[in-house]
């Protein structure tokens, strides 16, 4: 039996030699196997890498959210540094030495914000305090509005109080929550958190300012190849340039809109004309929501100040005629092509950052998406259908001996 196996053994071997003479079959089948658990682990590895990613975009919104004390000064902090860097640079082409620049820039942008701040704070408050005192006149323009209103709720108050007590249904007891005695007792409960985050905002800006130079060069020289120091250092100046010029442009735009419409209050003898004008270029720089809400705002204001009700709406068409010149063609034409962005990627970066942070991440929605999308714009755009469909992860079992025609 042992002679007749090893005869077996002898022609196989002589049947293989003669079909593969070089003897490259086994090698080959071996190279396959190979190759076959080596995409095995790759299609693993990116299923896990898929996965974690997915988890990772589902829970930063909420992590940003949680902890908005510490993200939202520290990214208001970086995006208003990134937009400083070029008067940074130009002191210090005039060998002003990097600390210097730096509390400069930042002294000068405080002041700018103060002024800015004055000028709509102060007078705000005294609008605010006559409000009550101004409410019937309000409501003397408003009549005809108020009278429909009026009898509209009465009747939806009618069928609610029909159904509730047809139904059973018991009305909600409300507690009753005591407002703030006074502006003093909110700024004295909000104020100090909100000074310490002001505060490590300014020490934020001031470090990165004044740390830039060795920053960026450090960013560049720690890359291993010159092609890779080279997209690093292009990549930097592109983020610098296009916030740097957005901001600037669009704060430029903003105070020459809310200039106009001071000009104009003043015209039709509207109290605290700076006042309002100031409020138009800083909710200017919310693109869609900014116009609406400054509209409505100097609506009101007419209402407050003037008795006849065209009057009292010509503030507000004033804004909106000046606003509609300026996104369609001021704005388009000072700006150009190359900061366009698209306005459905406005609107969701306005509602992503907008529920994150309220009003302070509406004003940071299109400053951080002029920075994610020159980032994107550099590194490449994610092929996510190549990489579900193409490259493995989701990549369908095929029959070797069948394949698809």
């Amino acid at each position: 039996m042992r002679a007749g196996s090893d005869a077996l053994r002898i022609d196989e071997r002589a049947l293989t030699a003669e079909k593969d003479p070089t003897g490259e079959l086994p090698r080959i089948a071996a190279d396959e196997g190979a190759e076959e658990i080596s995409l095995r682990r790759d299609r693993l590895l990116a299923a896990l890498t898929l996965i974690a990613a997915v988890a990772l975009f589902l829970a930063m919104p909420f992590a940003l959210r949680a902890a908005a004390p510490v993200f939202l000064p520290l990214t208001a902090a970086i995006v208003i540094a990134i937009a400083l860097v070029p008067p940074l640079e130009w002191l210090e082409r005039r060998r002003i030495p990097a600390p210097l620049a730096a509390f400069l820039c930042v002294v000068g942008f405080l002041v700018l914000v103060n002024i800015a701040l004055a000028s709509i704070v102060v007078p705000g408050i005294e609008w605010f305090r006559v409000l009550p005192e101004r409410i019937e006149r309000i409501q003397s323009n408003l009549a005809p509005l108020l009278d429909l209103y009026s009898s509209l709720d009465r009747f939806l108050n009618e069928i609610i109080g029909q159904f509730a007590q047809g139904s059973g249904v018991r009305e909600a007891q409300t507690a009753a929550v005591e407002p703030p005695g006074s502006i003093v007792e909110v700024l004295a409960t909000s104020a100090p958190s909100a000074l310490i985050e002001m505060f490590f905002a300014v020490l934020v800006i001031y470090f990165f300012l004044a740390g830039w130079t060795r920053l960026r060069r450090g960013a560049i020289t720690s890359r291993t190849s010159f092609g890779g120091a080279m997209a690093t250092a292009r990549v930097i100046q592109e983020v610098v340039d296009d916030t740097s010029s957005y901001l600037g442009t669009i704060t430029f735009i903003n105070m020459g809109l809310g200039a106009l419409i001071a000009w104009g209050l003043w015209m039709m003898g509207m109290p605290s004309p700076l006042m309002w004008g100031g409020i138009v270029a800083l909710l200017n720089f919310v693109p869609y929501l900014g116009p609406i809400l400054a509209a409505f705002l100097l609506a009101l204001g007419g209402l407050m100040t003037f008795a006849d009700i065209w009057m009292a709406m010509a503030p507000a068409a004033l804004m909106i005629a000046a606003h509609t010149i300026e996104a369609n063609f001021i704005t388009p034409l000072i700006v150009g092509r190359r900061l366009t962005i698209n306005p459905i990627l406005i609107l969701i970066s306005l509602s992503f950052w907008g529920w994150i942070w309220g009003a302070p991440g509406a004003l940071l929605a299109v400053p951080l998406l002029i920075i994610i999308q020159t980032v994107v714009r550099a590194a490449g755009k994610p092929d996510i259908a190549g990489f579900l469909f193409e490259h493995g992860t989701l990549t369908a079992h095929q029959d070797p001996l069948h394949p698809p025609r």
